[in-house]
């Protein structure tokens, strides 16, 4: 279904964007809204996590039919581009929607940093293991079920030390966005039957929508003669995941709501390294009908600039607070790959430096890594704040 297809049937296929793209689009913000309502039923300690898995499920319906199809190249694209567009335009979208908000409401400091609770470590420190892991991944260039167990194991790992926390607060009911608050609004039955509607309606239109989706942008991409891999690894995530974009933008402008908005989008980060790689394999062997492993050395170089990207991330948000010129930074990074794909080599190079120029700052400041300091004490429940 997703190989290179002749002229007359691409333009034939390209034309089925027209419903597609909104479909996808439209089945993602069904879910996130009735994700947004559902966090008020699960356990305050778990709900940015929940509310993240959930927000991320189009992105994991992209990929499984694309693993099912078992083209590795695409399947390589939208895993990477997906967490690229998390990082690389999410984090920074996050900043700017904060300033923006401050500027409004007349408080001073355009470029002041958004400052993260110590709880927010969990976060930030969740993150090591599962780039740990997929370090290894890319160094042996295959992933296999075998890896699918692993990476599922950190996510469930992370998920229990989530739980063992005190309980942070969540989201309140008037920062909800119209939708979700409207149906927060419903009486009781009514109000959770519409959350399940949400859920298999939105659940339905992806399991209905997928496969054309993915034929139609290949279509474009023949039509209009540029590289499926391209399209592929910025167009799906993209649509998949605005919904999430709009979500946390929302809590982004809400005073003292920033932080909660970043580490909503530093957990999808989790997921996708850990949920949605593990689900790879699985799909691709289901499809198969045996157990194989995935031959990833072909696509090493994307999946390193990938790995090097969440790794600056981490180090920028190990001091618990995300500044201006970082998120400046990570935009301009990523925007130069997009614009210019052929550049990959040279800004992987770029992220390499500043990862290293950021340890060295962390040797002579100790403050650097703050998160990886307090951790241990949000586990024990005691987070003191630290000058």
């Amino acid at each position: 279904m997703l190989e290179s297809l002749p002229p007359e049937e691409a333009r034939r296929n390209a034309v089925h964007a027209v419903w597609t793209f909104p479909a996808i689009l439209g089945s993602s913000f069904v879910v996130a809204w009735g994700a947004e309502a559902a966090q008020f039923y699960v356990s305050q300690g778990l709900a940015l996590a929940l509310l993240a898995w959930i927000q991320v499920l189009p992105e994991f319906a992209v990929e499984a039919v694309i693993a099912w199809h078992r083209d590795i190249a695409l399947m390589t694209a939208n895993f990477t581009g997906a967490l690229r567009l998390l990082t690389g335009l999410g984090w920074p979208v996050i900043w700017l929607v904060f300033a923006i908000a401050r500027r409004a409401r007349g408080e001073p400091g355009f470029w002041a940093a958004i400052d993260l609770d110590d709880e927010h470590s969990i976060e930030i420190v969740g993150l090591v293991p599962a780039l740990g892991y997929f370090g290894w991944i890319i160094g042996k260039g295959s992933l296999e079920l075998v890896d699918s167990a692993v990476l599922l194991a950190i996510y469930v790992a992370y998920l229990v030390v989530l739980n063992r926390v005190p309980a942070r607060e969540a989201e309140h009911f008037e920062d909800l966005g119209v939708v979700p608050r409207a149906i927060m609004n419903l009486p009781g039955r009514r109000r959770s039957l519409t959350i399940v509607a949400m859920f298999l309606g939105g659940a339905m239109l992806l399991y209905l929508t997928v496969g054309p989706f993915l034929t139609s942008m290949v279509g474009i991409a023949t039509t209009i003669g540029i590289s499926q891999f391209v399209f592929v690894q910025w167009v799906a995530p993209f649509l998949s995941e605005f919904p999430e974009f709009v979500s946390t933008s929302n809590w982004a402008r809400s005073r003292g709501k920033a932080g909660m908005a970043l580490m909503n989008m530093a957990s999808s980060n989790i997921n996708q390294w850990t949920v949605l790689a593990a689900m790879i394999p699985i799909a691709y062997c289901l499809s198969l009908g045996r157990v194989a492993a995935i031959p990833m050395v072909e696509h090493r170089g994307e999946l390193i600039l990938t790995l090097l990207q969440s790794v600056l991330g981490v180090l920028l948000l190990a001091n618990l607070r995300f500044h201006a010129f970082e998120a400046l930074g990570l935009f301009l990074l990523w925007f130069v790959q997009f614009l210019m794909p052929g550049w990959r080599s040279q800004v992987t190079w770029v992220y390499a430096a500043w990862i290293a120029l950021e340890l060295i700052i962390a040797v002579f400041r100790p403050g650097r890594l703050r998160a990886f300091q307090v951790f241990p004490r949000v586990l024990r429940g005691a987070t003191p704040d630290m000058d």
